[in-house]
């Protein structure tokens, strides 16, 4: 491992840690062996180059937040040229050690594999009859669903959609909570309360749109004694043709995807910024994708600007829907004084 390998690894183990933090996540199950392995003192190089009787070069002092200042802690020093290797090992020893929710960590996401193409066009639609018939013959499958053996077995609902199989308009969210697997319904706790409101907002309402998860089940939580955890890699791509079946039978008009692990999910990628995507259209198979930051996400952050910025992604939506929009709506969450 080069000295740009590590830092490109110290980089992309940093932003999966930020995007952790901003999916809710809060605590993560470490073994003492990973802490020791984190925690081992760098070792000195023994580089003859480094030592004293080399000749001396003069460079100049890297900036505070330079690659070169995170990977070693200290600004101006360079990482000797063992440290990457023996850091290798530790790190080697420390992934043994750690989760699946938690790895792969590599400079170089990993790419979820698609059971659809995303490019390829839907099948014609269905009139009604046909659209209740398909759904319920997708619910009837989903009820019965072992492919995901441990959330199979710790499920105590399987959370299928909810709204109209006509509708114009699907969210799309990336699994069911706590209350969601206790309900079998998707959105009900605080996040789902924040979602009605918006749809409410929009002049909606969840009966004539239609809602719905990359993941049918609630993720097992086998470490952790209460909350929940983000879909693995493996779990979204075994449930995506349910969402992806769905799709094809309502065929909406526009898709809002619901945070960054719906992207993920829905698309088949990894390491989604939905900071970066948010606001900016998508095409999933000819139908629009709308991405904005999740319900829980506003309510961790109260500020007027996020609210905006979810409310303008909406006002979008509604433009391409060609709904009514009031000058009050297109006034929430503006400030009077701006």
């Amino acid at each position: 491992m080069s000295s740009q390998d590590y830092v490109r690894l110290l980089d992309a183990t940093i932003q999966h840690l930020e995007r952790l933090r901003s999916d809710g996540v809060k605590f993560l199950p470490i073994a003492p062996s990973t802490l020791a392995a984190l925690g081992a003192p760098t070792p000195k190089s023994n580089d003859p180059k480094s030592s004293s009787t080399a000749s001396p070069k003069v460079a100049p002092t890297p900036a505070t937040n330079s690659p070169q200042t995170r990977a070693t802690g200290t600004p101006g020093r360079t990482a000797s040229p063992r440290f990457p290797e023996e850091m290798a090992e530790s790190f080697d020893t420390a992934k043994a050690s750690l989760t699946p929710s938690i790895l792969p960590i590599s400079s170089t996401p990993a790419v979820l594999i698609p059971t659809t193409d995303v490019s390829r066009p839907l099948p014609p639609p269905l009139e009604h009859p046909g659209k209740i018939a398909a759904m319920h013959s997708l619910r009837e499958r989903a009820l019965a669903c072992t492919r995901c053996a441990p959330l199979a077995k710790a499920r105590k609902s399987v959370v299928v959609g909810v709204g109209d199989v006509a509708a114009r308009l699907l969210f799309v969210g990336e699994a069911p909570g706590e209350e969601e697997d206790a309900q079998g319904e998707p959105f009900v706790g605080a996040a789902g309360q924040k979602l009605t409101q918006i749809i409410q907002a929009m002049g909606l309402t969840r009966e004539t749109v239609y809602i719905a998860n990359v993941l049918k089940c609630r993720p097992d939580t086998p470490s952790q004694a209460y909350g929940n955890r983000k879909p693995r890699p493996e779990e979204m791509s075994t449930c995506l043709p349910y969402l992806q079946e769905q799709i094809e039978i309502i065929q909406p008009q526009v898709i809002v995807a619901l945070g960054a692990t719906a992207m993920e999910g829905l698309f088949g990628k990894a390491s989604v910024f939905i900071t970066k995507v948010r606001g900016d259209w998508q095409s999933f198979r000819g139908i629009p994708v709308m991405p904005t930051y999740h319900p829980s996400y506003i309510l961790r952050n109260q500020s007027l600007s996020v609210k905006r910025q979810v409310w303008e992604d909406m006002l979008a939506v509604m433009e391409r829907l060609s709904l009514p929009i009031s000058d009050k709506q297109r006034g929430f969450f503006l400030n009077p004084a701006g």
